[in-house]
């Protein structure tokens, strides 16, 4: 793709970056074929190669309007196109960069604003535990639609307190604690059973996706610096081996950061070392089937489980089929399902601020689950997962969650 950057882009980090990015397209068009947007819309420019298109006439100095910023925001971020597209273009990349140019050319509506801002600032904040457990203490009287967006409240149980010659840096991201505490007190206990030790670095925070994809690029960095400057201790002194993540959205934020710092003078190398030491959690029982299977109850006989893949397991930590295998050697027995490779809608913020693409494609995946006839949903991402229970009266749950439970005391 040939391109003529307007003068004002022209050799700054991100008119650079986005140049390559641009050049690498040839225009085919297969990755509309797996855009969810596309899918569903059929629009071009709901697609990515029309939001390519977008984003070059913004680079070369044409203004941008709230039509460009519609199609953009629509993205799902999901880089599903990524995976079928021949010539390698970083999409998701590239329609980071695309939105931040368009978010300072085109001014917001007021109620826009402030409902991006209290995602941004709410989500991420201090304030988001409190505010959900007043939720939860009036959801009998919410209105449907909202009670289904405020989930049960969930016991975490307790934390290991042996200890271990291996020790893992667990990421607690933002809202998972808070949303869903079961999550990570079931890895803790999984990986106590497999003799491994969960850490958790005392001012960790948000991995800086919601701010990222927000457009504010700046703070997804501030987050990003926090982190490091969380983790850097226990990893540079030996005293944890990786950094162990169970929400696949933050692991694939984690992996960006040496790529987003590469030109920070004072974190770069961190960066670069932090993204090269994270683990999926599936990556981390790969080695322990055995061990954990001599710990486990035995299985219930033909109980059917569906996992549910996310865009981030399988576009961008690529570990496509590595949870599934696992599940199966752990004695679950999966049901196949159609389209799991289309997001299930949920995309971080992406269920609030496009709530009726996010439904469509929430209740497209579940009618493929629900038609295979499974008794419970497994996934790896809390995103994912309260956005399908949301659509669904079967239980949905993390698959560690699920070996947890098969756990013998």
């Amino acid at each position: 793709m040939q391109t003529n950057l307007a003068e004002r882009f022209r050799g700054t980090a991100e008119g650079r970056q986005a140049e390559e990015i641009l050049r690498a397209c040839v225009h085919c068009g297969f990755c509309n074929a797996t855009c969810p947007t596309y899918q569903l819309l059929g629009d071009e420019l709901d697609g990515p190669r029309g939001r390519i298109y977008l984003i070059k006439q913004v680079l070369e100095g044409q203004p941008a309007t709230e039509r460009t910023q519609q199609h953009l925001d629509r993205c799902l971020t999901c880089c599903n196109c990524e995976t079928t597209c021949p010539s390698g273009v970083q999409y998701g990349r590239l329609v980071d960069i695309g939105r931040a140019m368009v978010e300072e050319q085109v001014p917001r509506r007021a109620a826009d604003r402030t409902l991006r801002a209290t995602l941004r600032e709410g989500l991420t904040g201090s304030w988001f535990a409190p505010t959900l457990k007043l939720g939860q203490a009036v959801r009998a009287w919410l209105p449907q639609p909202l009670r289904s967006s405020v989930p049960q409240p969930l016991e975490a149980g307790p934390w290991p307190s042996r200890h271990h010659a291996r020790r893992m840096l667990l990421m607690t991201g933002c809202v998972q604690p808070a949303l869903r505490p079961s999550i990570d007190a079931a890895t803790a206990r999984v990986l106590d059973a497999a003799g491994i030790e969960v850490r958790v670095a005392p001012g960790a925070g948000c991995c800086g996706a919601i701010r990222q994809h927000l457009a504010d690029p700046q703070g997804a960095l501030r987050n990003a610096r926090s982190n490091i400057d969380a983790w850097w201790p226990a990893l540079e002194s030996g005293q944890c081996e990786a950094l162990l993540t169970n929400a696949s959205g933050c692991a694939a934020m984690v992996l960006e950061y040496g790529h987003l710092l590469r030109n920070d003078r004072l974190y770069a190398e961190r960066a670069r070392q932090v993204s090269e030491r994270t683990r999926d959690i599936s990556q981390m029982l790969a080695s322990s089937v055995e061990q954990l299977t001599q710990r486990f109850k035995p299985a219930k006989a033909g109980v059917r489980v569906a996992f549910h893949p996310p865009c981030t397991l399988q576009n961008v930590l690529r570990l496509t089929g590595v949870t599934e295998k696992l599940l199966t050697a752990f004695g679950a027995q999966l049901v196949p399902f159609d389209e799991t490779h289309l997001c299930c809608g949920s995309a971080g913020t992406y269920s609030v601020l496009q709530p009726q693409l996010a439904r469509q494609l929430r209740d497209r995946k579940l009618e493929r689950i629900q038609a295979a006839a499974p008794e419970a949903i497994l996934s790896s991402n809390i995103g994912c997962i309260h956005h399908l229970q949301s659509g669904t009266s079967l239980p949905v749950m993390h698959w560690v969650e699920w070996l947890d439970r098969r756990l013998a005391a």
